[in-house]
């Protein structure tokens, strides 16, 4: 779920509060998963057999293990250095993404020091009528050497690994820029773009497009060069808004900060006249409370109403 949220490519534009973006680089995002679902296969692998199969087998299992847990580990020091979000979720997000690659390394780990347990004891009762099988198995029968020989598979299969992912159309070095080609994570090396706007009346918006026998539309606006339907509600509470970041610009950040925070997803589900018209009744007690409070701060309350959200010609 996390990364479905935070799955946008740090070239594209977005809206903060909604949508994040990848901790992993789409371009190099198959060598990742490439690399991360041999992990997993072995992972299976040693968990339902586990020492119970050829010596050799179990060392390119091993090997793959180390490499998951080696991205993984990655992985999640690039999820615990996000950036602050407009939403304020700084580290939260990145959190709960984290568990995963938490648990398949915490797994792996056990899986590794369980075999390298048993190994040494199994070895000495198996034996191969292949002579060059015989020979790794009376290598691999210390418990010692068992990680040592898996830390020296690791290279070669790494290595074969990749060279099958280049002739796929991947870089020689994609497991690198799956992290650093990112934007807002703890490896990023690249800038993203403005974020979209997010700030504006987002309640009042909506229910500005209403029914117009209940929501009473009275012209069309432009805010931040996107055209909107203005009803008498959107003015007031603009004009409110304008009296506020003036006079008080503490409290008007605070207040942002939380109306951003949970008014624009909320207004992201009033998608119907009915909902539109439902927002506009229950807006209604504020707007009366945004007036009164207009007109005893304001020595031209309307001039201030009507000149909000004007078409700029």
């Amino acid at each position: 779920m996390g990364f479905s949220v935070n799955s946008y490519d740090y070239r594209e534009a977005i809206d903060p509060i909604d949508n994040g973006y990848t901790p992993l680089a789409k371009d190099h995002l198959f060598s990742f998963l490439t690399f991360h679902f041999l992990s997993l296969f072995a992972l299976v692998k040693v968990w339902k057999k586990g020492k119970n199969q050829p010596p050799l087998l179990l060392v390119v299992y091993l090997a793959f293990l180390m490499i998951g847990i080696i991205i993984n580990l990655l992985l999640i020091m690039q999820l615990f250095g996000h950036e602050n979000d407009l939403a304020g979720n700084s580290g939260i997000s990145g959190f709960f993404m984290a568990m995963a690659p938490a648990l398949h390394v915490l797994i792996s780990f056990i899986l590794i020091l369980h075999v390298i347990k048993e190994e040494a004891h199994e070895a000495d009762k198996r034996s191969f009528k292949n002579r060059f099988l015989n020979q790794l198995n009376n290598r691999l029968k210390g418990s010692k050497m068992l990680p040592v020989w898996s830390l020296l598979a690791l290279f070669p299969i790494l290595f074969m690994v990749t060279i099958l992912l280049i002739l796929l159309g991947q870089e020689y070095d994609s497991l690198t820029k799956v992290f650093t080609e990112t934007a807002t994570w703890n490896f990023s090396q690249e800038t993203h773009p403005p974020y979209l706007d997010h700030t504006g009346h987002y309640l009042c918006t909506v229910a500005a497009c209403g029914s117009p026998e209940v929501v009473r539309p009275l012209r069309l606006g432009m805010r931040h060069g996107t055209e909107i339907i203005v009803n008498r509600q959107l003015l007031i509470a603009n004009a409110f808004e304008d009296l506020i970041q003036t006079k008080y610009p503490r409290v008007h950040k605070v207040i942002r900060g939380k109306y951003d925070k949970y008014g624009y997803p909320l207004s992201k589900d009033i998608n119907t006249k009915f909902k539109s018209n439902c927002t506009y009744l229950i807006m209604k007690p504020l707007e009366w409370l945004f007036l009164i409070y207009i007109y005893l701060n304001s020595q031209k309350p309307e001039k201030l109403i009507r000149k909000q959200y004007k078409m700029k010609f």
